[in-house]
Parts: C-alpha cells; structure tokens; sequence
C-alpha cells in the first residue's frame, strides 16, 4: 500500500471511529429517552438529568418544562419498572411527596375567598372542626391549640415542631392504638391525638415544618367544602387546569394505580401498615401509610400536570383558580421570626402558604418551590422569577453513593441558563 493510501486508510479509520466513541463516552448514553426528539436547543436538561441519574443509579424520572405559559419539554428517562423493563414516559405518575402542600394551599384559599370574609387566614383553625382531644391519663389539652390559626398552618408556624417532638404522620400503629380505633390510623385518629399533645412552640413564633399541619388543613378543605378532600380538590382545584389524572396514591404494590411508576430504594424497614406483621418490608411500601398523608404527601401525578397546575399561578390578575389578593396572600412573607432575622432584616428566604419563596434582589420577583420525598420517591416543582416552571419527578431517593438528591436543583438552574433560545412551540396544545 503506498503512503497515499495508508493515511487517507487511517483518515477514515478515524472519522468513522470517533463519532462511536464519543457516544459512548458516558453511561448516561444507555438510558432510554422518551420520547427522543431532533432538537438540540433544550438538550442542556437532558445533559443534567442524565449525569444526575447515573452517578445514583437512579432507574426512572420525568421532567417538564415551560417558559412564560408554554410547555417546551415533556420527557421520560430511564425505567417506570426496571425489572420489567416499562420505560418512564412524560405521562408516568409519580408520587409526589410534600410537592403536595402547594396543591393543598390552594384549595384552602380557594374556600377562604368563597366564605366571602366569614372565614379568613386569621380564623383559628381548630375551632372550625368537630374533632375531640384524646387526653392521656396525665396530660392535659395544651390551651396554646386554641390560638392556631390557619395562616400559622400554612406557613408551619402553628406550634407543631418534628425536630423537638415526633411526626404524628409516621405513627399510624402506635397513634390508632391510643387512640382505640383499626390500624393504622387516619387523618381524623391522628388529630384527634394530637390535639391531647402539648404545643413545641408558642403558635407563630417559629418556623418549623409540620406534615400533621397540612393533615389538620385538609380537614378544613372536607369542613368547609362539604366533601372528601380528594374530591374537591380534583373537581375545584385541577379540573379547571385541565388536570385528570391526579390522583392519591395508595400504599402497597398491588393498589399501584394504571401508569404508576414502581418505587425502587433498596432498603427495608418495619411494617406500619398491617397489624401483626412488622415486617421487614420494602421501603416504598408499607413503612408508612400513604393513605393517611393525603392532603401533605398524598398526590401522584405526572410532572408535566405538575407544571400545568404553576403555570395557573403565573399571571395573578388572570388566574383561574385564585383572585390577585390569595396569590398575594400565599406567596406573602411571615411576620416576625419566620420571616425575619433577630436584628429585623428579611430572611434570604422563607415559606409562605405552601411555598418556599426566595426574593430576587430588589426586583419585586422571586423564586417559588417545593420538594419532595418518601422512600421510593424524590420530587421538586420550581417556579423561576423569569417565566420558567418546572417539575421533576424521580423514582428512587437513596442509594449507596451518598450523593444529595437535593442537588437537582442546582443542576436544573444550570440546564435553565444554558439554553440560548427557547423553542416557540406549546406542548400544552397536543
């Protein structure tokens, strides 16, 4: 072979060689995309989600995008079920976790503008409902539950602190035995013990997370309504969005519903759901009760419903579900210490009614969001300053890297601020 030919030879050898290695470069190649699409100018997602996924292991995710109202991206990754082989598609239900408590907010200052003034943020809240105080032997009711008040509830300001005492939410054996009713133990069971609990905190003091809050907040839904808290919600709440396929989710694997995707931690743990057998179980189903969490942790839905339900809360003026005053109200900063440093300067952030909220600088905009997480599942809808929401839904939320899951939300900012044109069509419109 002359000289000519063996490097022309080589040339080719080189072309045809390097495109296959450089797709072969990261793992992340061989999870499957769904669906797969030609346009390049929103693979910055893909890029994070990906890289996030295989350095956990993570089997199944979905995440949906829009800007300023339009639905740009709508994607599956990976597995729904990776035993059996079902690919995660934008329509995959995932439980969504504490992503909850802004659907839950909603549907509370939908009632409150519907009362026409006769119940407001300031109302105290248990004395809306006709639940009675299950007392231990040597306890008293804690008088401080008078004071609650249903803003104090929607901003975890109400007294109940987790860190200090224990959440009621993840004891449906131990609370229905007190309490004298079937295991495991119901959102009404579960007040009704926890109203013979002292307070942690005086009523809007401190700022600390409470499930039992959000607990307390859909029995006010069910009060006021006239309904299960299920029901309203989807007739008052997302059918107006155009949202169907929301639903609560179910605990065990046999009750998974059509679409559900299969929760995947590895772990075990105690069985709190049926008396008698505890366990080892796997830990998406049967460490806890999911029936019991509805309206803090209850939902399933698909990311892309998820972001139909923020981008009803983009335009305040237009909203169909809230008028301009409630949008005001539930984005709104907390008096006092939850929503101020001890020298009186506002927090850097803070959690209104059902949202963390970080202000932007001094532009009257901010960042609103809400995570999630159960075994089996970890989740995050954000509402950007600048027109974008998205959501992301994963199917797993531990595994043996040790890595935070929490680290999406910086790897989606990043996708977010890579893209140099935002694509003109509206996925809502298919």
């Amino acid at each position: 072979m002359s000289g000519l030919c063996r490097a022309l030879s080589a040339l080719l050898v080189a072309v045809l060689v390097a495109p296959i290695a450089r797709s072969q470069e990261p793992e992340v190649a061989t999870i499957p995309i769904h669906p797969t699409r030609e346009n390049d100018a929103l693979r910055s997602f893909d890029n994070e989600v990906l890289a996030f996924m295989r350095d956990r292991d993570i089997p199944g995710a979905a995440l949906a995008v829009s800007y300023h109202g339009r639905l740009v991206l709508s994607t599956g990754y990976g597995w729904a079920d990776r035993d059996a082989q079902e690919p995660a598609e934008p329509w995959s239900l995932f439980r969504i976790a504490s992503v909850t408590k802004p659907i839950t907010a909603v549907a509370v200052l939908q009632l409150l503008e519907r009362s026409e003034g006769r119940v407001t943020l300031e109302t105290p809240l248990f004395g809306l409902l006709p639940f009675g105080a299950v007392v231990p032997p040597d306890g008293h009711p804690d008088p401080r539950l008078r004071e609650v008040t249903i803003r104090q509830a929607l901003q975890h300001t109400g007294g109940w602190d987790r860190d200090v005492s224990f959440d009621p939410m993840f004891r449906p054996i131990e609370i229905a035995e007190a309490v004298g009713v079937e295991p495991p133990a119901g959102p009404e069971a579960i007040i009704r013990y926890m109203l013979g609990m002292p307070l942690d905190h005086d009523p809007g003091t401190t700022y600390a997370y409470s499930n039992f809050g959000y607990c307390v907040l859909g029995r006010l839904i069910e009060q006021l309504s006239g309904r299960p808290y299920e029901q309203y919600v989807r007739e008052e709440v997302l059918a107006p969005l155009g949202i169907r396929d929301m639903r609560l989710g179910r605990t065990l694997p046999e009750d998974r519903a059509p679409r559900e995707v299969r929760y995947h931690d590895a772990g075990t743990g105690p069985n709190v759901v049926t008396p008698g057998d505890d366990g080892p179980v796997p830990a998406p189903y049967g460490t806890f009760y999911l029936e019991a969490m509805d309206a803090h942790g209850g939902w399933i839905a698909s990311a892309e419903d998820l972001v139909r339900f923020a981008c009803a809360l983009d335009d305040p003026d237009h909203c169909p579900l809230l008028n301009a005053a409630s949008v005001a109200a539930m984005f709104a900063r907390p008096e006092g210490a939850p929503g101020y440093e001890a020298d009186g300067t506002p927090r850097d952030w803070y959690y209104g009614c059902g949202w963390s909220v970080r202000p932007v600088g001094d532009t009257g905009k901010a960042n609103h969001w809400h995570g999630g997480g159960l075994p089996g599942t970890s989740t995050l809808l954000v509402r950007r300053w600048d027109g974008l929401n998205w959501a992301v839904l994963f199917n797993q939320r531990a595994d043996p890297s040790g890595l935070s899951y929490g680290d999406i939300d910086g790897a989606l900012h990043r996708a977010a601020d890579a893209v140099r044109e935002w694509p003109e069509y509206d996925l809502f419109d298919r």
